[in-house]
């Protein structure tokens, strides 16, 4: 799936408080890990992510391989609005 740095971003900052503490716990991850996969880049705490950042608009391209971590943040923003 391809979306824009400022896109992934967005999604990332809509997160309820807890939410990176949350599906990091749900996928087994270290939270960094998810952070990471939102835009960080501390590897020395958390695993890549396999993403790959090609530069353009809207701070750029991300390619992200695998989408769970991303889906799983949708669902909870979605949840969040409803309450």
């Amino acid at each position: 799936m391809n979306i824009t740095f400022d896109e992934l971003r967005d999604i990332k900052h809509k997160l309820p408080t807890g939410s990176v503490k949350l599906i990091a716990q749900e996928l087994n991850l270290d939270e960094q890990t998810v952070r990471n996969y939102f835009g960080a880049n501390n590897f020395e705490e958390g695993d890549f992510t396999g993403k790959h950042l090609q530069p353009g608009p809207g701070g750029g391209i991300v390619q992200l391989p695998d989408t769970t971590i991303l889906e799983l943040a949708k669902k909870i923003i979605s949840n969040s609005e409803k309450s």
